[in-house]
């Protein structure tokens, strides 16, 4: 089981986990979190470090996620917490809890009691409601009112953040293909920042773009540069790169925005939720996956057909996580190719198929997280949705 001492380091963390008692923000809320660690069965020593770390990681975001809600009280709408602070919580929740019984699975029972624990929710510091949102919160009559002091997101200037090639050491082979992947992935996530920058043109009050755009970019960028740092470790020693340099962006002012355009569908396609799309709206057809028909061939459950029609904002994040489901694909298929002989009975599975249904797990939940932050977000079948089979 977890060392008692890892998680009493984690300090005010896991006192709102646990208790709802971290530091209170500006309103007198903190974000109260179901515990994780006390839901887990006993933990092989080969998931150890990497629930450990998982661990870790869900009480840095309840600290980030307080922080923003120290930073933002008064601004937007009703659903202003909901929206731009619980709601990515629940997803970034949901992914490393995944993370956690996926790395158990590999060499124990995987869990399957932890469903419901990435929802939380707010707890009043001085009396109200613990799953009050709104009263607070509240920045005028509608949402995204942005009636507060100071110009919201006034649309103008792009989002620029520091180089992570250039502070790599030299990559084994080994890692090329998930360093590539990840540094793209970097990329995808300026361009989609950058993209909600034009889309919330006028929206929120003073911090707007800070606690909803810059805040949950600078999020992803933390677990992407870990991710490359891990890859990097696995096959040498691993960089110490100085992640509280390269993960904050900035908003510099005197730039344009790069971002793909993104139009509009004009009806359905015949899928079973065709009937939603309309303006503003786009149904996607788009078939990532193959099918398995040749040797060597990973099989994989299509994600596009399962999806609604897609809020014209979120069709550029969809696209660019349909399209890493492919890639994700490709790359598994080339290891399967350079690996032939490798290894014992279980090694495909471990080594390549297992890896393979993380990722799909990761991009399936940002899919729904895209289309959730417009529209109703989608009850995406991930259990079913990320394995795949080989041929």
């Amino acid at each position: 089981m977890i060392a008692v001492g890892t998680l009493t380091l984690l300090g005010g963390g896991l006192g709102v986990a646990m208790a709802g008692t971290g530091s209170s923000s500006a309103s007198g809320q903190t974000i109260v979190c179901p515990t994780v660690e006390d839901k887990l069965p006993a933990i092989p020593a080969s998931a150890q470090a990497e629930v450990d770390r998982n661990l870790a990681l869900l009480e840095t975001q309840i600290q980030e996620a307080n922080n923003r809600l120290a930073t933002s009280a008064g601004e937007g709408g009703a659903n202003f917490v909901q929206n731009a602070i619980l709601g990515p919580l629940a997803d970034k929740r949901a992914s490393t809890i995944d993370r956690i019984a996926i790395s158990i699975g590999r060499t124990a029972e995987k869990p399957t009691n932890l469903g419901g624990l990435a929802e939380c929710s707010l707890s009043a510091g001085g009396g109200g409601g613990a799953e009050a949102g709104g009263d607070e919160q509240a920045g005028g009559e509608g949402e995204n009112a942005g009636g507060n002091e100071g110009g919201g997101n006034t649309g103008t200037g792009a989002i620029s953040c520091p180089d992570v090639a250039g502070e790599l050491p030299a990559i084994p082979a080994q890692a090329q293909a998930e360093v590539d992947r990840n540094l793209e992935l970097l990329d995808t996530q300026i361009a989609e920042a950058n993209q909600r920058l034009v889309d919330t043109v006028g929206q929120g009050g003073a911090n707007f773009v800070q606690n909803a755009i810059l805040g949950p970019l600078e999020d992803k960028r933390v677990a992407t540069i870990n991710r490359i740092a891990t890859a990097i470790g696995r096959n040498a020693e691993r960089p110490n790169l100085d992640v509280a340099t390269l993960a904050p962006c900035e908003l510099n002012e005197d730039e344009v925005p790069v971002v793909d355009p993104v139009e509009g569908g004009n009806g359905n396609n015949g899928n079973n939720n065709g009937g939603n799309a309309g303006a503003g709206f786009t149904q996607l057809v788009i078939n990532e996956g193959n099918d398995g028909g040749s040797d060597g061939a990973f099989s994989c459950p299509t994600v596009a057909d399962q999806l609604p029609a897609i809020p014209n904002q979120a069709l550029a994040e969809v696209e660019s996580n349909l399209a890493q489901l492919e890639k994700q694909i490709q790359e598994a298929e080339t290891r399967l190719a350079n690996s032939a002989g490798q290894g014992g009975a279980n090694f495909v599975q471990n080594a390549i198929n297992g890896p393979l249904e993380d990722k799909r797990v990761a991009a399936i939940n940002r899919i729904a997280t895209a289309i959730g932050r417009h529209t109703d977000k989608p009850q995406l079948d991930v259990a079913n949705l990320a394995p795949c089979t080989v041929s």
